[in-house]
């Protein structure tokens, strides 16, 4: 599986911003997806992740606030950002692991994206 991520940019606080991911392959439905970011100077952290069953477990930090989902007709997961804060700010990560395994470790993810930098200015 490959995975292609997009949608990053510069926002001002409280803005919003949808992420995607493109995967390519078969199968992706039988993926487990997740979002992982990577602030300046910080270690790559949980945000969300979408089940192949449907389930979707948030980083207590962007809960309420951000939204994940796949459609796995178009083989892609997204993430809606809402009510950005300069906190948010990052390199964010795709990634998809087994449908037995659910994590919000990055060690269980096998295939990740190329990350997508996303700014929020104060």
């Amino acid at each position: 599986v490959q995975l292609q991520a997009s949608g990053g940019g510069l926002v001002q606080a409280g803005d919003s911003l949808r992420l995607s991911c493109a995967a390519s392959g078969r199968s992706f439905s039988a993926y487990n997806m997740a979002w992982f970011r990577q602030g300046p100077g910080k270690e790559r952290e949980f945000v969300a992740a979408i089940w192949w069953t449907g389930g979707t477990p948030y980083a207590d930090s962007v809960k309420g606030r951000f939204t994940i989902s796949r459609d796995n007709a178009k083989n892609t997961v997204y993430l809606r950002m809402n009510n950005l804060k300069p906190e948010d700010t990052a390199v964010y990560y795709c990634a998809a692991g087994d449908r037995m395994t659910y994590s919000a470790y990055e060690k269980d993810y096998t295939y990740w994206g190329q990350g997508t930098q996303v700014t929020v200015s104060s």
